[in-house]
């Protein structure tokens, strides 16, 4: 089998196998989050990242979800780092935008955050702050054991590790599968797309 064949057979297989009950319970607690007009913070590092920016596009037109993330903002984001360091650049944010019980974090990342291990502290601080502000968690991780999937618990979808080598890519693939599936969910999209 090729790289091609065996990579979209792996994809097949994390899509028959994904939690579809994480995912339903996701639409149904964002659309309770619209309803009390709460708001949606995206946070991620790497391609989660760019997936944050895309993703708030689209809840924002097509779900009608007030949505942003702050990788979006490069002056503000570099400036907090290189004031404050990137350890805390979420944390202070989520403080400045006065996030609190009606609003959401949605976290993509392929770990989640492992404070042990030193990685990702940025959303495991982000986390913390939304946590102590009310935040209910959201998200779509490749790690089980991560520490989005141990705050957000059954709001987050962990993509199923078919390959070890293939983690990330998978993961970083899904976070767009399932975020689309949630945008045009009829719980949660009001906004027709075009095409």
């Amino acid at each position: 089998m090729s790289h091609v064949e065996k990579y979209f057979a792996q994809a097949g297989e994390i899509a028959r196998t994904i939690d579809f009950d994480t995912i339903e319970r996701m639409a149904t607690g964002l659309a309770a989050l619209r309803e009390r007009g709460g708001r949606l913070f995206f946070l991620g590092v790497g391609g989660s990242a760019g997936n944050c920016g895309h993703a708030v596009n689209d809840f924002r037109k097509l779900c009608g979800i007030e949505s942003y993330a702050p990788t979006d903002n490069v002056s503000e984001l570099t400036a907090r780092t290189n004031d404050e360091g990137w350890d805390t650049v979420f944390a202070a944010w989520l403080k400045t935008s006065r996030a609190g019980e009606k609003d959401g974090l949605f976290i993509f990342s392929v770990g989640g955050g492992d404070a042990e291990r030193n990685v990702s502290t940025n959303l495991i601080h982000g986390i913390d702050e939304a946590k102590k502000r009310g935040v209910q968690i959201f998200g779509v991780v490749g790690r089980n054991g991560g520490y989005a999937k141990k705050m957000g618990g059954d709001n987050v979808v962990v993509i199923p590790t078919v390959d070890p080598a293939h983690v990330t890519p998978h993961t970083e693939a899904f976070q767009a599968v399932v975020w689309h599936c949630l945008v045009s969910h009829p719980k949660l999209q009001v906004q027709a797309t075009k095409w």
